[in-house]
C-alpha cells in the first residue's frame, strides 16, 4: 500500500506540519522563557478569552455558512502574517483592554487565510462543509506531539467531522443558521475548548516580560504561522483522500507519523 512518490511526499509534509510540536513550547522559546512560565499564567486569562472567543467563532462560523462563492486568491506567505502582525502590535500597545477587538480580528484574519490555503488545496467553497472543515482547523492546533500519538489528528478531526455533517444536514433543512441549535451549541463549544487553549497560550506568552523587540507583533505573527501550517497539512490530507481514499491515506499517515516519532525513553 504506497502512493505515488509526490504524494507521498507531501503526505510526509502534512504529518511533519500536523505533528510540530505545541504553540505554546514556540512561544515561551521565543519569549525566552521557560514553558512553566507561560501556563502559569493561563488560568487568569483563559475564562476572559474564552467567553469572547465563543462570540467571535459564532461570527466566523455564520460567515463560512452564509458566505458564497468568490474570488478566493493565491495563499499569501506575508500577507495574513502581517496583518495579524499589526493587530498583535496595537494589542501589545493597549494590553488586555484591547483583547475584546483583537481576538475577534484576529481570528476573522486567520479564518481568511485558512480559507485561501483550503482552496489552492482544491476544496469546492462552493459547498458548506469544506467551509466548516476550514473552521475545523482552529481546533486541531493544540496537541501534542508525542511518540506513538500521531493518529491523534485523525481522532480530533473524526469528532468534529460528526458535528459537521450534523450541522450541514441542519442547516440544509431549515435554510438558516439558528444559533441557539444544540449542533450549533456543540460545535462552537468544541472549537472554543481547543482554540481557547492556544489563545490563552499566545497571551500569557505576551504577559510575560520578553527580550529585545519581541512583543505583541510578533508573538501573533507565530501564532498565524502556526495555524496556516495545521491549515496547509489538515488540507493536504483532504487532498490526498479525495484522490487515495480516506482508509489509506489514514492509514499510510499512521506509518509516517510513527516514523518520524522520537524513539520512547529507555531505563
Amino acid at each position: 500500500m504506497t502512493l505515488p512518490p509526490a504524494a507521498q511526499r507531501d503526505l510526509e509534509r502534512a504529518v511533519g506540519l500536523l505533528e510540530q510540536p505545541r504553540l505554546a513550547v514556540r512561544l515561551a522559546n521565543l519569549a525566552g522563557k521557560p514553558l512553566d512560565g507561560v501556563l502559569s499564567v493561563m488560568p487568569s486569562v483563559n475564562g476572559r478569552v474564552q467567553e469572547i472567543l465563543r462570540k467571535a467563532i459564532l461570527q466566523c462560523l455564520t460567515v463560512a455558512i452564509d458566505s458564497q462563492d468568490g474570488e478566493v486568491f493565491e495563499p499569501s506567505a506575508w500577507r495574513p502574517k502581517a496583518l495579524t502582525g499589526l493587530t498583535g502590535g496595537l494589542g501589545g500597545i493597549f494590553g488586555a483592554i484591547a483583547l475584546p477587538i483583537e481576538l475577534p480580528l484576529t481570528t476573522t484574519l486567520m479564518l481568511r487565510a485558512i480559507v485561501e490555503i483550503a482552496h489552492h488545496n482544491g476544496e469546492n467553497l462552493a459547498e458548506l462543509e469544506p467551509r466548516l472543515a476550514c473552521l475545523q482547523v482552529f481546533a486541531l492546533g493544540n496537541r501534542k506531539s508525542e511518540a506513538g500519538t500521531a493518529i491523534g489528528y485523525f481522532a480530533a478531526r473524526q469528532a468534529l467531522s460528526k458535528i459537521t455533517a450534523e450541522l450541514v444536514a441542519g442547516v440544509v433543512e431549515r435554510t438558516m443558521l439558528d444559533a441557539s441549535a444544540p449542533v450549533v451549541t456543540r460545535m462552537v463549544s468544541e472549537i472554543v475548548s481547543r482554540f481557547g487553549l492556544v489563545w490563552s497560550e499566545r497571551f500569557a506568552a505576551g504577559a510575560l516580560p520578553v527580550l529585545g523587540a519581541v512583543g505583541g507583533a510578533t508573538l501573533n505573527m507565530v501564532f498565524m504561522d502556526h495555524f496556516e501550517r495545521v491549515a496547509e497539512g489538515h488540507f493536504i490530507v483532504r487532498r490526498l483522500e479525495r484522490k487515495y481514499g480516506a482508509d489509506k491515506v489514514r492509514e499510510l499517515y499512521r506509518i509516517a507519523g510513527s516514523a518520524k516519532a522520537p524513539p520512547a525513553p529507555t531505563g
